[in-house]
């Protein structure tokens, strides 16, 4: 399992047994947005704070969302019966594709976040939000720590259409909180109608170039390759300012050509002129309210890791069960600002828990992916029969 350092109880004594599940249950939405609020800011928690408000998101899950309680029971797994976070069930994350997990009517939702539908057909994957709020404090919290690294702003470019060009897209939405949380105000959006606007990306580098001033760049991966191709093909080059830094995510979705891990940020490095430890990656999924960053790319695969209210465990998805540290298995992640819909998720990736975090591999192949397939059928079967 993969979590944080553990210091003093920040969410007070808990409940004698019996009477626990009673106050879970009796918890308003407003009642937990409250509470994660209060965990998201502490600047330390303990994992006995972190199973404590766990368990309480399954409570309120399990009460509101019908589909996740069905499936829930159908594995004996009940408000009464489970005891610690790590035995919550997780959600395997295709579900979302065919089904409705949502505590709230999905016709009260304030944003609907919907997957790319490279997968299964084009059928996208919703997560609804009734209300941004903890989404955007997971966020800002998140990226102030990890990104920005001391820095209250920075000039950012972004590789990526705005939300009002995408309202559905979960990573327009974190483009735009950065931007407006973090980007000074010479800070603009990269991509227009016709896609990468060239010509105000070169004069933005340029500037950055000879003022002397750091420079962000974030964007989705595959904009970065067009990025790469396009000053390849013009024969230029830049030398961003010591400070610069580049943010990628979420691979390349069939929208460029295809790079090695290595590849790609060398070949970043060298077009852009910003070190590898200071391209980060961002690891996040439209399932999942809260983000996964490493420490920059100087070696590949990186450590990715998380803040102190998500928890990663790699598991058999044959078995469930936790494998050993430095053994391939799928991610699952619990992410307590997800909590509208379900908190727990079963992935789809490879990884390895490794000491501060894990490495993040890709798909999962052959045996582990026959195991998510069959965790796809077994939810299905619980919820629907």
């Amino acid at each position: 399992m993969i979590g944080q350092p553990v210091s003093r109880s920040i969410l007070g004594q808990v409940e004698q047994p019996g009477v626990i599940r009673k106050v879970y249950l009796d918890l308003t939405e407003a009642q937990i947005i409250e509470q994660l609020f209060k965990f998201i800011a502490a600047e330390k928690v303990t994992e006995e704070d972190f199973n404590h408000l766990a368990l309480k998101l399954f409570a309120y899950q399990f009460e509101h969302n019908q589909l996740y309680r069905r499936f829930a029971v159908q594995r004996a797994k009940t408000v009464r019966t489970v005891k610690n976070w790590q035995d919550i069930p997780a959600v395997p994350i295709s579900a979302f594709k065919d089904l409705t997990l949502s505590c709230r009517s999905p016709e009260e939702a304030a944003r609907v976040f919907m997957t790319s539908g490279t997968t299964k057909s084009g059928i996208r994957g919703k997560s609804y939000h009734p209300t941004l709020a903890v989404y955007d404090r997971s966020m800002t919290m998140n990226f102030k720590h990890r990104f920005m690294q001391g820095r209250d702003r920075i000039c950012m470019g972004i590789l990526f259409p705005t939300e009002e060009a995408m309202p559905n897209s979960s990573l327009a939405h974190y483009l735009g909180l950065a931007l407006r949380n973090f980007g000074t105000k010479g800070s603009h959006y990269l991509i227009n109608e016709t896609g990468l606007d060239t010509g105000r990306l070169f004069c933005e580098l340029t500037r950055a170039e000879q003022t002397g001033e750091p420079y962000a760049l974030l964007g989705a991966s595959y904009s970065f390759v067009h990025l790469i191709d396009d000053l390849q093909r013009r024969g230029r080059s830049f030398a961003l300012p010591e400070g610069s830094s580049i943010l990628d995510t979420g691979g390349f979705k069939g929208q460029s050509r295809e790079l090695a891990a290595n590849e790609f940020y060398n070949q970043l490095s060298a077009t852009l002129g910003v070190p590898r430890h200071r391209c980060i990656n961002m690891y996040g999924m439209t399932e999942l309210s809260t983000q996964f960053y490493d420490r920059g790319n100087e070696t590949c695969p990186s450590i990715k890791s998380g803040p102190h209210w998500v928890r990663t465990r790699v598991i058999n998805p044959l078995t469930g069960d936790e494998v050993p540290p430095g053994t391939t298995g799928v991610l699952v992640h619990h992410d307590l600002a997800h909590f509208n819909s379900v908190s727990a998720i079963l992935t789809e990736d490879a990884g390895i828990e490794v000491e501060g975090g894990f490495l993040l591999l890709g798909r999962a192949d052959e045996a582990d992916a026959k195991g998510c397939s069959m965790a796809v059928e077994e939810f299905l079967k619980a919820v629907q029969g």
